[in-house]
């Protein structure tokens, strides 16, 4: 017998994509949503499928996973995204890995992640490892924002079917996600450090080492015109990044 699962998934406005993730759920012992206040169908959406859905007003990535995980009753918990899916042979080896005497307190899983409809191969892409099963009172959410992952206390095992991320449906909600991103990270990264300088070095060779990190030493260019095209976006929303920093930093650099 394996121990009870909770899932938890934090939302806000996916009307689009919540119905799809929720049924993929349907096996766990417990599912908490968490929604940061959304004003579509997101929330009545996940009523259908469970009484604990919580609305929390947005903290921060890691934050609001958080407050998802302190929500679950369960110490083993699944921690999923609105756009994430769990496939029936990644459901069965999960089952398998909880069901085993010797299972580890958390695992990894490889993320298959889609991009315009491809899924993608190269340029960091796949395998994506990230830890989203595990045992709560062995591990929690930490990081830096937008970019949270588990801090695990205990031993780590790996899975290998992956979950399926449905990352970008379009162009344009590309660059609005990864603006956003850029933006955030900016501002995390400026934390504690007030007197950070940003110049020109800085903002010339990040775009470039991103492309080459991406297209070259990952390999991206075996997907072709899609690993052109994201690596090129990922550099450009590099130079996003260190732009806004410059432009924060502004104020100390140039005495106000």
């Amino acid at each position: 017998m394996r121990p009870p699962l909770s899932a938890t998934v934090i939302t806000l406005d996916e009307e689009r994509n919540i119905r799809e993730c929720l049924d993929d759920l349907a096996w766990v012992d417990e599912l908490v949503v968490v929604d940061a206040g959304s004003t579509d169908g997101t929330r009545e959406i996940c009523r259908e499928y469970t009484e604990k859905v919580f609305v929390n007003s947005w903290p921060g990535h890691y934050q609001q996973k958080n407050f998802a995980l302190d929500r679950a009753t369960h110490d083993w918990v699944l921690s999923i995204d609105a756009d994430e899916r769990v496939s029936p042979a990644l459901w069965h080896e999960i089952q398998e890995v909880l069901a085993s005497p010797d299972r580890a307190d958390g695992y990894t899983i490889p993320r298959r992640n889609m991009f315009l409809g491809r899924w993608m191969r190269h340029g960091g892409w796949y395998p994506d490892r990230v830890l989203r099963l595990f045992r709560k009172s062995h591990g929690r959410f930490g990081g830096v924002n937008p970019h949270d992952r588990v801090m695990l206390r205990g031993r780590l095992g790996e899975l290998k079917e992956p979950l399926l991320h449905l990352t970008y449906r379009s162009v344009e909600q590309y660059i609005d996600k990864q603006y956003r991103y850029a933006c955030i990270a900016a501002q995390e990264r400026l934390k504690g450090r007030p007197d950070m300088k940003v110049g020109v070095p800085t903002l010339a060779a990040r775009p470039l080492l991103k492309f080459l990190e991406l297209y070259v030493l990952k390999r991206g260019f075996l997907d072709g015109t899609y690993g052109l095209v994201t690596a090129t976006f990922a550099a450009y929303f590099a130079f996003v990044k260190y732009t806004r920093l410059w432009e924060l930093t502004r104020g100390t650099a140039e005495g106000g």
